[in-house]
């Protein structure tokens, strides 16, 4: 005997009439909820105009990052020649900070990269398996989580030379060694929420792989979360590389911390050469801006409490909205009226 389940009755095959079935606006809309968050908006149009300076900067730099022009002792500031004025070795600044872009990216995006994969395998093996794997590999998580990344990272980078230090890969896996430990305790938080919900469950039950459980029901699941994770991670390797370029640990020439490592030797900031070391510094900050929002709004679409209190904001923004034009709809007859009868009383 079969046994209905649902309450709505279908007639012939297609759907009830009473049923209000979502358009292609509808749909539209659903799909650009995403894009339309103001924070995802400004920091993907920032995080696309450093990249579009770090691939077409040294083609529109007017000059090379280390040409040098007239003999002066002191830095020139901005002039119609140098509109970011020149280095105390007659260096245009401008050249150097479009040019110093490229690097900077570069080696962030090999640092995101290798750090996120490292912490999606350690982090859902671990939350997955359970057991000795999971105490061995928190355990090591948790070792580089209380390790100290800046001594580790100047020691590393003594090793390397100032041959070593001109790889960039080299210089992005390096970064990466101290920047995955995060990302993998939260993606094993979430994996052990996630390994007993029903659909794992009934995977495991029909015979499915490990495997192919973790790729096909663990991991779609985990993607905002890997996401954001991979935007924290490049955050990271941007103030980390700067840092060690400051430091001069890798090769500082014509990169942001390169920039501000020779500012700070000559002492441009006590002597008021402004326009050696706030660009660059300003473009440090500005890309740190941009993944920053990106981070946070994935974060609203991540947390269920920061998306209904967005969503609530926003309804009942657009419902006080529209109760001003009801009231000044109704309003505006009754103002019409009481000003005509003065108008009328006050003939003779």
């Amino acid at each position: 005997m079969a046994v209905g389940l649902g309450t709505e009755q279908v007639t012939g095959g297609g759907p009830n009439r009473g049923t209000a079935q979502p358009g292609p606006a509808a749909r539209r809309q659903r799909a650009l909820r995403v894009p339309r968050s103001p924070k995802i908006i400004a920091g993907l149009a920032l995080l696309l105009l450093f990249v579009l300076i770090a691939i077409i900067g040294p083609v529109l730099a007017p000059y090379s990052p280390d040409q040098v022009f007239a003999n002066s002792p002191v830095p020139l500031p901005p002039s119609g020649a140098h509109w970011l004025g020149t280095t105390n070795l007659q260096q245009d600044v401008f050249s150097q900070v479009l040019v110093g872009g490229g690097d900077m990216l570069l080696v962030s995006f090999i640092a995101g990269v290798i750090a996120t994969a490292l912490s999606v395998v350690i982090g859902v093996a671990a939350g997955f398996l359970g057991g000795l794997a999971d105490d061995l590999l928190s355990m090591l998580a948790n070792i580089f989580l209380v390790m100290p990344a800046l001594p580790l990272l100047v020691i590393l980078f003594g090793f390397l030379g100032k041959t070593g230090s001109n790889d960039l890969f080299l210089v992005g896996l390096i970064i990466s060694v101290t920047g995955w430990a995060w990302g993998a305790r939260v993606l094993r938080a979430q994996t052990l929420s996630l390994r007993n919900r029903d659909y794992v469950d009934s995977a495991r039950i029909i015979g499915e792989r490990r495997w192919r459980i973790i790729f096909t029901e663990i991991l779609p699941n985990l993607a905002p979360i890997v996401a954001s994770s991979f935007l924290f991670t490049v955050l990271y390797a941007v103030g980390t590389y700067t840092a060690m370029a400051f430091l001069g640990l890798v090769n500082p020439n014509w990169n942001w911390g390169g920039i501000l490592f020779y500012a700070q030797g000559s002492n441009a900031e006590l002597t008021g050469y402004w326009w050696w070391f706030i660009p660059p510094g300003l473009a440090v900050a500005l890309l740190g801006t941009s993944l920053v929002l990106l981070n946070f709004g994935i974060d609203e679409f991540i947390n269920p409490r920061l998306r209904a209190a967005g969503l609530a904001r926003r309804a009942g923004g657009r419902r006080r909205a529209k109760a001003r034009r009801r009231q000044q709809f109704a309003l505006t007859p009754v103002v019409r009226a009481a000003t005509a009868a003065s108008g009328k009383e006050g003939q003779p």
